[in-house]
């Protein structure tokens, strides 16, 4: 079973981390499950404290990468349908013109939410536009970091001789 699970740990935080690019999987979701399959291992020297932090980290990023685009794209002076503009971008880009558009989708879909609004302010668009993508990397970047730290962490706890030494560092 302990083969089985960490198997599925590893497969879990592998996808959890494509997911954190891949706007339809839940990326530190699917990493965050795979902690916990690594938890019920019987080698396992995670303690529910550590399971506790991670939740919180899990839940913190998932929704700073929910409400961040819309926020940025406010910040940077947009409107709704900016921010509007920016999600739908997100997935156009994703299923039109990955990998490219993943990254790029945000940025074309606020400025063209920004630009049916007001046609006239071409300038303001690009830096809404620019908002959107800042706020993309941003989340991007946060649930790659923790995404990353739980395989480091899953890592530690199955192999014996880096778990002393990581097990401090995470």
């Amino acid at each position: 079973m302990d083969i089985a699970l960490t198997l599925l740990a590893y497969v879990l935080a592998i996808v959890g981390i494509a997911g954190c690019i891949i706007p339809v999987i839940p990326g530190v979701v699917l990493s965050y499950a795979a902690l916990l399959c690594a938890y019920f291992t019987s080698y396992a020297t995670i303690s529910t404290a550590s399971l506790w932090i991670w939740l919180a980290a899990t839940i913190a990023v998932t929704a700073a990468d929910f409400y961040l685009p819309a926020w940025m794209t406010r910040r940077f002076g947009g409107s709704r349908a900016g921010a509007i503009g920016a999600t739908v971008g997100v997935f156009a880009g994703f299923f039109l013109f990955a990998p490219a558009g993943i990254v790029l989708g945000p940025f074309f879909g606020a400025v063209l939410g920004e630009l049916l609004h007001d046609r006239n302010d071409a300038g303001k668009a690009l830096t809404v536009g620019f908002g959107s993508f800042l706020a993309f990397a941003v989340g991007t970047g946060a649930k790659l970091v923790v995404c990353i730290c739980i395989l480091i962490r899953i890592a530690a706890d199955s192999f014996g001789a880096a778990s002393d030494w990581l097990s401090t560092v995470f």
